[in-house]
């Protein structure tokens, strides 16, 4: 039998495959009960039907049941169908019973095995047998006998071939809707799949950038205060014989320092910010981050502020600051410089901090020392500010030339804020 090809099949379509394969063992059995009850009484005759029918149904299980792999073999069936044809034809002969229950499984047998015109040929073959049967006998050699048994033959063929029509188009998009859920399933499960992973990834991304945000706080808090510290300290010590007032104020610097940084480190802990963004604004706390440093390095400072100054976002100010402390660091380790200005500008829609030294300067590119881009500056000091600068949108510059000092500018996004009422 042709089919298509396999599908997961639902409890119902299961029900339905197994009624079609019973159901012309089913109509060969009604056929020969009502035959045998109604039929002649002659223990041959009966004997003759049981026989008949017996054998019918031997044929039909030997093709659909034992050898189910024949249906893909056009000439056997051919000769199946004819076989089954030829056996109503011989029963309904016995009994009109036969060409009304089991002249059905001649009908679907018909249209599932045959191809093309053959599956017409054995539903007409078999609607002529079951008329013939129904009418008594082959109609009488008048025209209009023959024209109504014609009528009645092709009204079977055509009714037969209508439902059998749309049994298979049904058929067919239940297939299709099957095909379409299990597509569905695979679909839902590689979703399932690719969220999963997504999930791990982002799981893994948002490690990987706390690592990141730690260690530029731990750089640029820590080690830049512990750096400080020990400056402070070796001053103190090569001034204790001299000057004992400059020895005391030394190791109070490096005292002070180490609270300063201790507070850090617990903020840093608690994902806090700047102890200095949390007493003033940016300006006054950048201000104030200018003068400490130059009374702790002995260099000249300045501050100064262009512009309107404006609230930014937290996260946009804290990253300004850092930068400022960790260019300030760079110039106090590496640069060698006398002068040091720090410009703050308010623009329509960005801010820019600039770091200007006028020390040895260097070679951006090449690690030499001298400023921002020395040991530290060309290491993870430097890719600290440019992740920093770059987490909000903004964009880092390092300009230095040999002997002609450094200038570090960090520009961030910072659109003017409407005023109400303007």
């Amino acid at each position: 039998m042709r089919t298509a090809p396999e599908q997961p099949l639902g409890l119902r379509e299961r029900r339905v495959h197994r009624l079609v394969a019973i159901a012309p063992y089913l109509l060969l059995l009604v056929s020969t009960a009502l035959a045998l009850l109604t039929g002649d009484g002659a223990a041959g005759h009966r004997l003759e039907t049981s026989a008949l029918a017996a054998l019918a149904a031997a044929l039909v299980w030997t093709v659909t049941g034992l050898y189910p792999e024949w249906a893909s073999r056009p000439g056997l069936m051919a000769a199946y169908v004819a076989c089954l044809v030829v056996l109503l034809a011989l029963l309904s002969a016995h009994s009109v019973w036969f060409a009304g229950f089991f002249a059905f499984t001649c009908y679907v047998h018909s249209w599932w095995l045959l191809r093309g015109a053959w599956r017409y040929a054995g539903v007409t073959a078999t609607a002529a047998v079951s008329i013939t049967a129904f009418m008594g006998g082959p109609p009488d050699p008048t025209p209009s006998s023959v024209l109504l048994h014609l009528v009645f033959v092709a009204a079977i063929v055509a009714l037969v071939s209508v439902f059998s029509r749309f049994g298979e188009i049904t058929a067919e998009r239940s297939a299709e809707r099957e095909r379409m859920v299990e597509r569905l399933r695979e679909s839902i499960r590689e979703n399932e799949g690719l969220h999963a992973q997504l999930l791990l990834q982002a799981r893994e991304a948002g490690v990987h950038d706390e690592r990141q945000r730690m260690a530029r706080e731990i750089h640029d808090t820590l080690a830049q205060g512990l750096a400080g510290i020990i400056t402070q300290l070796q001053a103190a010590e090569r001034s204790r014989d001299d000057d004992p007032s400059a020895w005391r104020a030394r190791v109070a610097n490096a005292t002070r320092l180490a609270r300063e940084n201790l507070d850090e480190a617990r903020r840093s802990v608690h994902a806090l910010g700047s102890a200095h963004l949390e007493a003033a604004p940016l300006h006054e706390a950048l201000s104030e981050v200018t003068s400490e440093w130059a009374s702790l390095h002995a260099v000249r400072a300045g501050f100064t502020v262009t512009g309107t100054a404006r609230p930014l976002r937290a996260e946009a100010e804290a990253v300004l600051l850092r930068t400022a402390q960790e260019a300030l660091a760079n110039v106090a380790k590496h640069a060698g410089a006398g002068r040091v200005v720090v410009t703050l500008s308010y623009m329509e829609d960005a801010v820019t901090l600039d770091v200007r030294d006028d020390g040895r300067g260097f070679t951006p590119g090449n690690g030499g020392s001298g400023g921002v881009g020395g040991p530290d500056g060309g290491g993870f000091g430097l890719t600290s500010m440019r992740q920093r600068v770059a987490r909000v949108a903004g964009t880092l510059e390092i300009e230095s030339e040999p002997g002609a000092g450094t200038a570090v500018s960090a520009s961030v996004p910072a659109p003017a804020r409407e005023v109400p009422g303007e």
